[in-house]
């Protein structure tokens, strides 16, 4: 069926209120993403007072990740279907519902079960917050705005926890649920006054059931696989059978769009080979940055730094991420999206190959400057690909679109933790043979160093290999512009 006839909300709104919107949605963006870091510190706090397992207490982590992951396209369909604005607002409140629900909660049973309300609520926002911004900034400012969302994004990852080590240590781990309600309420309030009414919604269209029923149990399949193997071994137990029900319910989700009418996904997006490239050149910087969780490991087993001082070192990479990203935004619309994200893949590179070659006993100012270069790369990247993403994204379909760059983030990642862990444990057990790897302060210090050299260097090859794919979607955008001027 049909669009409604777009109107552009970029001229329509004042300058004041797109920023103000912006600011609104970053708030909530900064929220979503605070709340998973400032989640991570809480767990053994959580273990004590509600009395449950470790095997228990993941599930507050793992019940959230999973229906992030299986949701994140089935709401952008629905944002394109039934207004984004309106489906963003709904989000924030049932975020914040969930945010008092957690912090009331007396067991670890029900606080995984809000966990996942929570989630729910957050995956509307993540989904859907750069479809709204695409949507209400001309295409000369989207850079711009993009590195500002990733600015928020670094943020939050930055202060969840040392906010969450003093909330915890202060109030209790209950204020670190409740901190949420304060900023929910201000994002409401400024997303309903300041973004635009939906008008460039799809009309007289259904919701694709089978399709999302399929996609929704393939990417359950594939996060508990990820998970579970993490915990069990990718070779053996559940992951085999979890991994193979994942790749059948893609075959069948792919088959019921490409005979869809009115499909969740349109197979068409695709067609533009340069919005599928940067969706998967995406995936893989995350991957990379999949690996930064070893870092917490090798500062305090090898170098024998504290956790407080190994929390404070391991800001480096989400505030560099988060400075950068706005110069970024700002370069990619002034010189070109494609040359600033290419700088920023060449700099992920080299920040891979440094840490690849990684010693005992380096300094904290060696460790800076080792590790810098994979934040500011990221950070180049990161705003310059989406904005050239959503760029290319036509105006109905800007909920998938946002959903889709949002999903390979979130596999990147959930991709990237147990593939660099795998690898590092590799190394490790070369370097160092029979060592027990759930004792991991009776290791030898170098087997440690040598795991983690291992993973970087895979890391450095993904990148490369994300680099040829920018070099070739550059090489694809001078051969149409050729074309076009019938040269």
């Amino acid at each position: 069926m049909p669009s409604a006839p777009d109107i552009d909300l970029a001229q329509a709104e004042p300058e004041f209120s797109r920023n103000l919107a912006l600011l609104g949605i970053g708030l909530s963006v900064f929220m979503g993403t605070m709340d998973i870091s400032i989640v991570n510190i809480a767990l053994s706090t959580l273990m004590h007072d509600l009395k449950a397992s470790l095997a228990t207490i993941e599930w507050v982590v793992v019940s959230y990740a999973l229906v992030i992951t299986s949701l994140m396209l089935g709401v952008g369909r629905l944002g394109d279907m039934f207004g984004k604005k309106r489906v963003y607002l709904l989000g924030i409140l049932v975020f914040g519902a969930g945010s008092a629900l957690c912090g009331l909660a007396t067991s670890a049973y029900a606080l995984i079960l809000f966990r996942a309300v929570q989630a729910f609520g957050a995956v509307m926002m993540q989904a859907l917050g750069m479809g709204i911004i695409t949507e209400i900034f001309p295409a000369e400012q989207r850079g711009r705005v993009m590195g500002i969302m990733g600015t928020a994004v670094s943020l939050g990852l930055a202060v969840g926890p040392p906010m969450g080590g003093l909330l915890i240590g202060t109030v209790g781990w209950r204020a670190i649920f409740f901190v949420n309600l304060p900023v929910c309420l201000l994002s409401w309030w400024m997303v309903s006054r300041y973004v635009p009414g939906d008008r460039s919604t799809v009309k007289g269209e259904r919701f694709d059931v089978p399709g999302a029923v399929l996609l929704f149990l393939a990417l359950v399949c594939y996060a508990l696989g990820m998970t579970l193997g993490q915990h069990y071994g990718f070779g053996s137990g559940a992951s085999p059978l979890l991994f193979g029900g994942a790749i059948l319910g893609v075959a069948l989700f792919l088959w019921v769009e490409a005979r869809s009418v009115q499909p969740m996904m349109p197979l068409s997006l695709f067609k533009d080979p340069q919005f599928g490239l940067g969706l998967l050149m995406g995936w893989i910087a995350f991957l990379i940055l999949g690996g930064v969780f070893i870092m917490p490991i090798y500062l305090q087993v090898a170098e024998g730094y504290s956790p407080q001082q190994t929390g404070f070192l391991m800001l480096v990479v989400p505030l560099s991420m988060g400075t950068v990203s706005p110069l970024a935004g700002w370069c990619a619309d002034r010189f070109g999206a494609r040359v600033v994200s290419l700088i920023g893949l060449l700099l992920l590179v080299g920040g891979c190959l440094t840490l690849s070659g990684i010693t005992l006993h380096i300094s904290v100012f060696e460790y800076v400057m080792r590790v810098l270069p994979l934040g500011l790369g990221l950070g180049l990247f990161q705003a310059p690909n989406t904005s050239s993403i959503m760029g290319r994204a036509p105006r109905h379909r800007l909920g998938v679109s946002s959903g889709l760059v949002s999903l390979s983030r979130t596999l990147g990642n959930t991709s990237g933790v147990p593939l660099m862990g795998a690898v590092f444990s590799l190394y490790f057990l070369a370097s160092a043979p029979g060592a027990d790897q759930t004792n991991l302060a009776a290791a030898p210090p170098q087997a440690m160093v040598d795991g983690l050299d291992g993973a970087f260097r895979l890391a450095a090859w993904l990148g490369i290999s994300a680099v040829l794919l920018a070099l070739y979607s550059w090489w694809l955008k001078r051969h149409w512009l050729k074309a076009a001027r019938g040269g």
